[in-house]
Parts: C-alpha cells; structure tokens; sequence
C-alpha cells in the first residue's frame, strides 16, 4: 500500500487515466540496473528515481571529472573526486529518499558482469564504450533480462529496445569499434537522450506500450528530425543466434 508521503510525491502521474495506485505499487517493486552514471545515465536514474522505481541499481568505475559537468547533471562541483555512483546515490536520494539505491564501483568484464547485473527486471545501457556495451548485452541475452540502449554524440543519438529472443540483441546489428576516441557532445543532446530512455523504461515496468521492439530510433537535434530503423535478429549472430 502507498503511504500519504507516497500519494502526495506521486499525485500528478497517480491521475493519469491509465495509471493509478496499481501502476505505482508495480513500479515501486521493480528493480532497474543502470550501467554508467554519466550523460545519459544522468536524466536516467533522475527519472526513474522521481517516478517511484523502487529498486536502482548503478553501477560506474569512475570519479567525477571537471570535463563531465557540462552533461552529467547528477554531479556537481563538489563531486568533482568524488565515485560517481557515490555523488549519483547522493542526487537521488535528495530527489527521492524512498527509492533503495545499490552502488557498484567497478568496471564490468566478462567475469564479474553475471554478479555485478544480478537478478533484476531491465536493464538500461548508459555506457560510453562498446566493449563494455558487449558484455552487458550478452548478460542480457543468457538471463533475457529486456535492455533500453542508447548512444549519444554530437546533437543526435539513437534508442532501442531489446528483448532476445523475440528481437535482435545488440551484436546484431552494430559492429564493435576497435579504438575509443574523445566523445564531443552538446550536453543537452545526453539529456534529451536520456530522458526518452527514463520513458522507455518506465513504459516497460508499468506495462504501458508500444515500445522500440525491433526499431531504433534516430535524433538529429540540429534538425529537430527523428528517423526509425526497423531492425531484425541476425540468424548467424555470435550472441543471440541460438538463443
């Protein structure tokens, strides 16, 4: 049952025609395991804290940089040394003190990622590296956990959502990049992003559709212009193929 704390925090999406105490007591047990606490996994965990996920769990090997504050709005200048998991547990809880916010700082690997994900209900991809990408996608994969996946660069990004074996896992249809360079991104292009995956997600735990199931969708923010791109499972993909 919501507590009044919990009717009063919740009031404005609680009168939604479609959501209601049922929706919220559903969000409210689900569990959410974020990779990354930087530009996209900023407006993430925001939103996810403030529409009452119950359980998040974030998981960042870094410290917050200088260089990271025109985008990561979940830090500050007093972060700056600072685990971002440490300064992002921090902003949620000022934001919302009932979510239960887990912390994991260390770097994902083939090794530790099947401890590190655990049992959850989604996991959201806010990673700024492909070879990490890549193990988190085959977690995804082996335990069909869904996944919301997102890149940004520049003024655009894309999003999809992904749920092996009824669509293509992330192997399918984007190749590894062998050397990672300077990502150069417009703040608010992570921001915008990021958002749209908070509303994938949620969409998800709440049972709420449709979804990017087999699409991916492209923003060119100097345009203002949103492409889709239906994508399909790979029969010989080295990940998902016999899945």
């Amino acid at each position: 049952m919501l507590s009044e704390k919990e009717l009063g925090l919740y009031a404005r999406q609680l009168g939604l025609r479609s959501w209601g105490p049922a929706v919220q007591e559903k969000l409210k047990k689900s569990k959410v395991f974020v990779a990354g606490a930087g530009g996209l996994g900023s407006p993430v965990l925001l939103y996810l804290a403030s529409v009452g996920v119950g359980h998040l769990t974030v998981c960042d090997p870094d410290v917050v940089d200088i260089s990271n504050l025109n985008r990561q709005i979940l830090h500050a200048f007093n972060s700056i040394g600072v685990s971002k998991v440490d300064s992002a547990k921090r902003s949620i809880q000022q934001l919302n003190p009932l979510v239960d916010v887990r912390t994991l700082n260390e770097r994902i690997t083939d090794k530790n990622s099947m401890d590190v994900i655990g049992n959850c209900d989604l996991i959201v991809d806010c990673l700024d590296n492909f070879e990490t990408r890549y193990v988190v996608n085959r977690v995804s994969v082996e335990r069909r956990i869904p996944m919301v996946h997102a890149g940004v660069s520049g003024f655009g990004g894309q999003l999809t959502f992904l749920q092996p074996p009824e669509t293509p896992c992330l192997a399918c249809f984007m190749d590894i990049k062998d050397k990672e360079e300077t990502n150069y991104i417009v703040g608010a292009t992570a921001g915008f992003i990021g958002s749209l995956q908070a509303l994938e997600a949620v969409k998800y735990l709440a049972g709420f559709g449709p979804s990017l199931k087999n699409r991916v969708l492209f923003w060119d923010g100097l345009t203002m212009k949103f492409d889709t791109m239906n994508v399909k499972r790979n029969p010989r993909c080295g990940v998902c193929g016999t899945a």
